[in-house]
């Protein structure tokens, strides 16, 4: 009998591949199951299946600060800045299919997700498709001073806005843009994000910005969190002083495009005092009482939702403090709170935009989020349901409601931020939160 022929060396090497790739697809899923749970998996492969083809396309004692000066009148002459610019856009903007109004009032609730654009135009596009796959109008990102001004004053690179905005338009969504992070040039405590030096500066930037985008650019939200000591500079919170630089903002994009819808700063919900932070409550009766009004066509706040339902008032947070923290602003009904402050200093008529909410699902023992994480599922009933409280108790005062957020790429499990995110930041595929929300009734 002859003696039997060796396997050729090929088949082999086939064999090795193809044992190498299933252990390689095993140790992803096993991965992403230990990462999200198997609900989220299989939610996952649910909405890959039906939804692939329309995807083509802080918080927590004071040193005081001199306020920058108030200035009297919209710039006027910003030869360097509109120098630098090409042609401006048409007076009549064209309508883009499927957006919302930009006039006042805003719908009420209006829906908006904020989203991460900047650095990725492929990410960009798949993200602005899910936003309005959800059956979202609005988007909000960030415009950082710095990313476009940085190399001097009057030397703009409008490179990645103009890529922005041109996505933004094809999907027919509204932008909400949040305008800070000076440039170093510019000081305010660079690299933390501050106020300018000198404020002309700022609003040189935002009548160039409001000049070249007039039309594009739906809203700007000016500044964020400046209740917080890092958000101001490494300073300790001066309302005052944000009146002066939100009245600067608020006359530089009112002179360039007059209807463009102005956006104060979110203030972060915390009961930490200065030099560290400032609460939030306390900080929106100094900026009226420094004559904020006039300057603003809505004012802006931040709801996160901590442990608490969306239907639990403030009241029940401060009485509950084992469950849900011992204090009014640890829900998403601080709002109320802060609604009626407008109402005091007979601001009733004006609405709210709540540019950040959301719950986290962060389960690392040692985060500060921790203690108020819940899971996927929890936080995508929460959000829908929040979108409800506002739908049936909040009319007609609430406008826009950003939730928080389409992931970062950028984002790993190391960061607090892919766990408040409604996608998976890694690879973007829909977490349940996403799901529920494009069912949800608009």
């Amino acid at each position: 009998m002859s003696a039997s022929r060796p396997l050729p060396r090929w088949l082999y090497f086939w064999l090795v591949c193809w044992t190498l790739a299933i252990l390689g697809v095993i140790g992803y899923f096993g991965y992403y199951l230990w990462a999200n749970g198997t609900e989220a998996a299989t939610a996952r492969e649910a909405v890959l299946l039906t939804r692939a083809a329309s995807h083509d396309g802080e918080l927590f004692p004071s040193r005081e600060r001199e306020s920058p000066p108030t200035p009297t009148v919209a710039p006027t002459s910003t030869s360097a800045a509109v120098g630098a610019m090409p042609t401006q856009p048409p007076s009549d903007p064209p309508v883009r299919p499927g957006m919302g109004s930009r006039r006042l009032p805003m719908r009420s609730p209006d829906y908006g997700m904020q989203a991460f654009l900047w650095w990725r135009p492929e990410t960009a596009h798949r993200d602005l498709g899910m936003i309005r796959d959800a059956g979202f109008t609005w988007v909000k990102q960030t415009f950082g001073w710095r990313d476009i001004e940085g190399a001097g004053k009057g030397q703009f690179d409008w490179s990645v806005t103009d890529r922005i905005l041109d996505q933004v338009d094809e999907f027919g969504l509204n932008i909400l843009v949040r305008v800070d992070h000076q440039p170093e040039w510019a000081g305010g405590g660079y690299p933390l994000n501050g106020p300018p030096d000198n404020l002309q500066d700022f609003a040189d930037f935002l009548y160039a910005l409001a000049s070249r985008y007039k039309g594009r650019i739906d809203a700007y939200e000016v500044w964020n969190e400046p209740n917080l000591a890092r958000e101001w500079g490494g300073n300790a919170p001066d309302p005052a002083g944000y009146v002066a630089l939100l009245k600067a903002a608020y006359l530089a994009i009112k002179s360039a495009d007059p209807d463009a819808i102005v956006i104060t700063a979110g203030l972060t919900p915390t009961g930490t005092m200065p030099p560290v932070a400032m609460p939030d409550d306390v900080y929106l009766r100094q900026m009226y009482e420094a004559g904020m009004k006039g300057y603003y066509d809505v004012v802006g706040m931040h709801a996160a939702g901590y442990k608490a339902p969306p239907e639990l008032s403030p009241d029940e947070a401060a009485a509950n403090k084992e469950a849900y923290g011992g204090e009014r602003f640890f829900c998403f009904r601080r709002v109320e709170d802060l609604r009626r402050i407008m109402e005091e200093y007979g601001d009733g008529q004006t609405q709210v935009a709540i540019t950040e909410f959301g719950w986290t699902s962060d389960p690392r023992p040692d985060s500060p989020y921790h203690w108020h994480a819940v899971d996927e599922f929890t936080k995508a009933d929460y959000l829908v349901r929040a979108y409800k409280w506002a739908r049936e108790h909040w009319q007609p005062w609430i406008g826009l409601m950003t939730l928080i957020y389409m992931g970062n790429p950028d984002w790993t499990p190391e960061d607090e931020q892919w766990y408040w995110s409604i996608t998976n930041p890694d690879i973007g595929s829909p977490r349940a939160a996403y799901i529920e929300l494009q069912r949800m009734p608009k």
